[in-house]
């Protein structure tokens, strides 16, 4: 078996960035448990990490407030900024949709 290949049984790390006063933060926390639930997972199945914060690696700094991403990859495709700012989306409630974040749940199962 290719130790490269991800075991389809594991969970995928899910990480959901963001800073203390984030006016997102919550709508972008509800839409991803609400994905969790859709996906089978447990509503408590990620990590919420402050970007702020100076223990933070700075692989995960330079990103937008709120982001989601599933094995270090954003839910909705983009990459990585060059710094900490507010993250505003393309949809109605301003974050990702609960469909998008399950997608790329499902999508990171699959490989």
């Amino acid at each position: 078996m290719d130790s490269n290949k991800k075991n389809s049984k594991e969970k995928p790390l899910i990480q959901l960035l963001s800073f203390d006063g984030c006016p997102l933060a919550e709508a972008a926390q509800a839409a991803l448990e609400r994905a969790l639930q859709d996906s089978g997972m447990s509503i408590d199945q990620y990590n919420l990490i402050d970007v702020l914060d100076p223990a933070t690696p700075s692989s995960l700094t330079g990103w937008g407030s709120p982001t989601i991403l599933v094995n270090g990859k954003d839910v909705t495709g983009h990459a990585r900024g060059d710094g900490v700012g507010c993250r505003i989306y393309d949809t109605s409630t301003r974050v990702p949709t609960a469909d998008t974040i399950a997608a790329a749940i499902q999508e990171s199962i699959k490989t």
